[in-house]
């Protein structure tokens, strides 16, 4: 009785940590969505807030597009030394200054490409998400190749700025969509592995389960930009 009751009480803590995970996930989501769309939808406002009067996009929103890297050093880098709440407002201002940096793809894509995109991201993270977490097979060796491909599909991009190949700019896409929905699986698993552990202190786990709220975000707009490069045109 006493083990069937332990069981149980690890089987619940599990199911919370995954369900915090989503929650952040969402609320990342949620923040983003609203702000792209409120500044992305209106030209004018784009234009009012990140491009200057000479025509050139201004450097606070290229402040804006660095910021989630520094912001996502800080996140891990404070893991043991920040309280849940700063970690909270870190991710909150994450979520805020992405939404800002996406609102520019409703400028170049219609809305319709954008939903339909979205749609198909959603469902391509589902599936692989509920694969990683149900599969046993031990990814571990996969994530890792596939972290080494995304190293090698971020200096491909660097590179295509100087080249401005479209052959190369289309492999990088098709590749990053198989990259980042392998990545969903590998870190749907390993996030597994951290509900099921009995090792971590409610404190840290409440942490973790904010990390993984924030790398499943991160993947999932990764995967969408991918395809919405793919799929979506250009008005």
């Amino acid at each position: 009785m006493q083990e069937y009751s332990n069981n149980s009480y690890q089987a619940s803590v599990a199911s919370n940590f995954i369900r915090s995970v989503y929650t952040y996930m969402f609320l990342a989501l949620a923040i983003s969505g609203v702000i792209a769309y409120a500044i992305g939808s209106s030209p004018d406002t784009f234009n009012r807030l990140f491009v200057t009067s000479t025509g050139e996009i201004s450097l606070m929103f290229w402040g804006l597009v660095f910021l989630p890297l520094i912001l996502s050093f800080i996140i891990q880098w404070g893991f043991q030394r920040l309280s849940q709440q700063v970690l909270l407002l870190l991710f909150v201002l994450y979520s805020a200054a992405m939404g800002c940096t996406l609102s520019s793809i409703f400028l170049v894509y219609e809305m319709g490409a954008i939903a339909f995109t979205f749609f198909v991201a959603s469902g391509a993270f589902a599936g692989m998400a509920v694969l990683g977490y149900t599969t046993k097979t031990d990814l571990t060796k996969f994530g890792s190749l596939l972290y080494m491909v995304l190293i090698g599909m971020i200096l491909a991009g660097l590179l295509n700025l100087f080249l401005g190949s479209g052959m190369l700019d289309f492999i990088i896409s098709v590749v990053g969509v198989f990259v980042f929905t392998g990545l969903i699986a590998y870190q749907m698993q390993q996030l597994k592995n951290v509900a099921q552990s009995p090792e971590f202190s409610d404190e840290n786990r409440s942490k973790l389960a904010l990390i993984g709220g924030l790398t499943l975000y991160i993947l999932f707009i990764n995967l969408f930009l991918t395809l919405l490069r793919l799929l979506g045109g250009r008005d």
